[in-house]
């Protein structure tokens, strides 16, 4: 019985997701979140856009460590009216290869899970 629970979690997940592809042209499959109840948490990757522009890819470690990165998150928050979660990065070098991506990444439309 655990294993349809989990899978009902993936499939929901997956629904939820929107597709954004990088500037490398890899497919990312972003969960929305509520911009109004959004918070960092653990090691995971976010997303904060305004329409189809991003104005911010980071972790929570790097808002906290990083005067620089703080301000520009701080600034992105004032003005993005969409906040995605990307999921946690296997390593440093995945985290920083990801969040380049992403920054120049656009939403993708038509895409679907079949």
């Amino acid at each position: 019985m655990m294993a349809v629970a989990e899978r009902f979690e993936d499939l929901k997940a997956a629904a939820q997701a929107t597709n954004w592809r990088g500037r490398s042209g890899r497919y990312y499959a972003l969960v929305a979140l509520p911009l109004d109840l959004f918070a960092l948490e653990n090691d995971d990757l976010y997303l904060l856009a305004r329409g189809t522009d991003v104005l911010w890819v980071g972790t929570e470690a790097e808002v906290v460590g990083d005067a620089a990165r703080r301000a520009a998150f701080r600034t992105a928050l004032r003005f993005a009216n969409a906040a995605f979660r990307v999921g946690a990065p296997a390593g440093e070098v995945d985290r920083m290869t990801m969040a380049w991506d992403l920054e120049g990444a656009e939403p993708v439309f038509g895409l679907s899970l079949a």
